[in-house]
């Protein structure tokens, strides 16, 4: 196992640059006093003089201290991108051909890493810990097992890699938000409480499933929001509003009319691990700014995926709480908003007045 993964001290950083350690790229970069410019550890370029350089955590610190990239360091950071890239993905391929969730410790000794680096790697490269897109893997195989109508549920289990009943059972509500037969039978037996009502955008339902908030749904007919949700849930028990939800519904036209106070209720997200990367990383995007769909795919390591990037955007069946209306086009433009652009609009006005 690498045991100088972590960089701890110059010294430790110093020896990476002399031996050109590509390991090291991702974790610090050095920059040169007399050039003005700073490096990836593995840079090809002239050793510079060691007290003419400091150590940065990141490219984004060097730059905030004044420094630039170097010609090199723009290649190196091209090459060191695609070395990441390559390792979260041989991460992906082994967690996926596991039979059971890998524990970290395990994968990082497979890859030969430190358990600290993989995890730290993984997360920047994916927007998921190991943990994570194992769970979101585990639980996108379990739903297309499911669906397969000649697997019993048994086999489901089996084959989305639980070796025991009991442990799935265990995580079965959080994987599926029901129990496995429910959701084979396109959530029969799950109880979905929901309410439409009006607001500043229009009409609004809010779902709430047994784990927290499944949906809120924004348009101009109210009867097309609850066909919206009978599609989503086919089998589910629909139940209408009633007093105690009329509070959480007022929490939630409250949090549409003013997205700065937040929402705090807890959210019911199914999607595949591909779909949770792009709305977690969208949660980062902070309020009142837009992101690119080509930024969000660069941003969960997936640069080429920009189309999937906006799939994902339009499958999204939480409104605002997701906030998919931050993403934007690259030339700016609002298009592409599943409740209308301008409601985006106005939801991104709201924001930055905030």
């Amino acid at each position: 196992m690498d045991t100088t993964i972590a960089y701890e001290t110059e010294d430790d950083r110093w020896t990476a640059v002399q031996a050109r350690d590509a390991a090291a790229d991702g974790q610090f970069v050095y920059a040169v006093r007399t050039t003005g410019v700073y490096c990836q550890p593995s840079s090809s370029t002239r050793l510079p003089r060691r007290e003419n350089v400091e150590f940065f955590p990141s490219a984004e610190a060097a730059e905030a201290a004044g420094y630039r990239p170097s010609r090199r360091a723009r290649g190196d950071q091209t090459s060191a991108a695609a070395r990441r890239a390559e390792l979260v993905a041989r991460a992906c391929r082994l967690i996926e051909a596991s039979e059971t969730a890998p524990a970290l410790d395990g994968l990082a000794a497979e890859m030969n890493m430190s358990p600290f680096h993989l995890h730290r790697l993984f997360k920047a490269g994916t927007g998921l810990t190991p943990k994570a897109y194992s769970s979101a893997y585990r639980a996108r195989k379990l739903r297309e097992e499911l669906n397969s109508p000649t697997a019993s549920i048994t086999d489901a289990i089996y084959g989305a890699g639980f070796n025991s009943n009991s442990r799935f059972y265990a995580a079965s509500d959080q994987l599926l938000g029901m129990r496995a037969r429910d959701y084979r039978a396109g959530g029969a037996g799950a109880a979905i409480r929901f309410a439409v009502g009006q607001c500043s955008l229009g009409a609004i339902l809010a779902a709430q499933s047994q784990r927290g908030i499944c949906a809120i749904l924004l348009g101009d007919d109210p009867d097309r929001l609850v066909r919206d949700l009978q599609d989503q849930f086919p089998k589910a028990e629909l139940i209408g509003c009633d007093g105690e939800f009329e509070q959480l519904v007022a929490e939630v036209v409250g949090f549409i009319e003013a997205p700065a106070i937040g929402l705090h209720l807890p959210l019911d997200v199914q999607g595949t691990a591909f779909q949770e990367r792009v709305w977690r990383a969208l949660g980062e995007i902070p309020p009142g700014t837009t992101a690119s769909y080509t930024e969000i795919a660069e941003r969960i390591g997936s640069p080429k995926a920009v189309r999937a990037v906006a799939q994902a955007c339009a499958t999204n069946h939480i409104a605002v709480a997701i906030p998919c209306h931050r993403v934007v086009r690259r030339d700016g433009d609002l298009a592409g908003y599943r409740w209308g652009v301008d409601r985006k609009r106005e939801l991104l006005r709201r924001e930055a007045r905030a």
